[in-house]
């Protein structure tokens, strides 16, 4: 019989005869009759006449099934292949299925002995502020890639899942239900590390903030609780599972904010120094250093991924650039006649989140961590912003905005421009949306929202004075 073979997620599967077949990969794996390989490739033996005594004997010490060769499960990093009354979701299935392309002759023989071996390894990606603008984002972009995917939630006495209804699906449909959502805080301890143990993942993407920044000089003592305590919180919950599972694959990214770079002025690098100018900022900061310490101190895979301004649809109505967009729709319908806002001379690098979630996948993808800067590297004011998407219904901007100096900050920062060469030449990523897209993007969006809005309004559900 000819070897037959298969290849799925970085392992090659060669089925050479009866009872033995080849397994290449990147991970050492300790299998049937104790034989242990190193990376690259090793052979698989199971002997069908394995007393059940010796069977149990060798279960115990995890290293075979004590079923048939038929069915197995790998676990990809603590190296054993182990029964499947065992399994965890973090180990990978491998199903002993018929190599394509076999005629029934083949069929039938590899049938009597072991058949080809399909792994499926399905990744499983736990995200904090999963319901958050760039959560969502990247939770499409991980279930189109096959991952599963786990988020943790905030109890609220409102739902504020509505960005991700659209591919929610009830966990009792266990087929399709590929996204879970589970309680818990990043001012909790205790509910990460239970999440961490249960969910047992191999990516994490801590997204979760208060991430408003001029909401953090109302509430600093919160925003520094969430968004630096949270982090260290949630690094020292890796740190424990790690040290506690020995699953010393799974890889950590950091969410920060070009808000940390302030006054320093532009562009800004992964080299550029800090100088936060609000609590937000500083809180970031912190996270930063908290990330690069346990990747320094314990070996973890950890990445600070240093997002500049990234917008969408999808944004908060509180940013300025949705704040934007959304009055824009409301006054070419008729809703509003006003907005309010403060600064218009701060200049920002704008991209779309939809492409930015990308850069965070890829950051986990490569060998080694590290810090990266994601940007469009073009900047531009909030001026700019008003005449691209008021000109583009037709309207001048100058006619409904008016100046409130509540909107002002403590302390401003002026103009924040990225320099992503590093991420483009290491990652390979760019951004694909420009300004003028995404402006456009945004303002199509809200002006059909307030057309929806208009309908409630012509018929009472709704109060258009709510708004001046």
């Amino acid at each position: 019989m000819e070897p037959s073979t298969c290849v799925e997620d970085g392992y090659t599967v060669i089925v050479q005869k009866s009872r033995k077949i080849t397994v290449t990969g990147d991970e050492p794996v300790i299998c049937g009759n104790f034989k242990c390989g190193e990376p690259g490739k090793v052979v698989l033996t199971f002997d069908n006449q394995t007393s059940m005594k010796k069977r149990e004997t060798m279960r115990k010490k995890r290293v075979i099934s004590t079923r048939p060769l038929s069915y197995f499960l790998i676990n990809h990093r603590c190296n054993f292949l182990t029964k499947p009354s065992h399994t965890h979701t973090h180990t990978s299935l491998v199903k002993i299925t018929m190599a394509s392309g076999t005629d029934k002759s083949q069929s039938t023989a590899i049938t009597n002995g072991v058949e080809a071996a399909t792994i499926s390894k399905r990744k499983v990606a736990l995200i904090t502020g999963i319901t958050g603008q760039d959560g969502s984002y990247l939770t499409e972009l991980l279930l189109d890639k096959g991952y599963e995917v786990h988020g943790l939630i905030r109890r609220s006495s409102n739902f504020n899942t509505q960005r991700i209804n659209h591919i929610y699906i009830d966990p009792h449909n266990t087929h399709k239900a590929r996204m879970k959502l589970h309680y818990a805080d990043l001012t909790d301890a205790s509910s990460l590390r239970r999440w961490m143990d249960t969910i047992s993942p191999d990516e994490i993407y801590n997204l979760a903030a208060q991430s408003h920044v001029a909401v953090s000089f109302e509430i600093p003592d919160y925003t520094a609780d969430v968004v630096a305590t949270g982090s260290l919180r949630l690094l020292e919950a890796l740190r424990s599972h790690i040290t506690t599972s020995g699953r010393t694959h799974v890889k950590y990214y950091q969410a920060g904010s070009s808000e940390m770079f302030g006054s320093t002025p532009p562009p800004q690098s992964e080299d550029t120094p800090f100088h936060p100018r609000s609590p937000y900022a500083a809180s970031k900061c912190a996270a930063h250093w908290y990330t690069v310490n346990y990747r320094e101190a314990y070996g973890i895979f950890a990445c600070n991924g240093i997002l500049f301004n990234h917008e969408s649809p999808r944004r908060g109505e509180n940013f300025v650039t949705r704040k934007i967009t959304r009055a824009v729709g409301r006054i070419k319908i008729g809703l509003q006649s006003k907005l309010f806002l403060g600064n218009l001379q701060a200049s920002r690098d704008w991209g779309f989140a939809g492409d930015y979630v990308e850069a965070m996948w890829l950051m986990l993808q490569q060998d080694k961590p590290d810090d990266y800067v994601v940007a469009t590297e073009e900047s531009h004011t909030v001026e700019e912003f008003l005449e691209k998407a008021f000109g583009y219904v037709g309207l001048n901007w100058k006619d409904h905005v008016e100046i409130d100096k509540r909107y002002f900050r403590p302390a401003e920062v002026d103009n924040l421009k990225g320099d992503s060469s590093k991420a483009r030449k290491v990652l390979g990523w760019k951004p694909k949306v420009g300004f003028e897209q995404l402006v456009k993007m945004m303002v199509d969006e809200d002006v059909e929202f307030a057309k929806r809005e208009k309908v409630l309004v012509d018929a009472g559900y709704m109060d258009a004075q709510q708004q001046p």
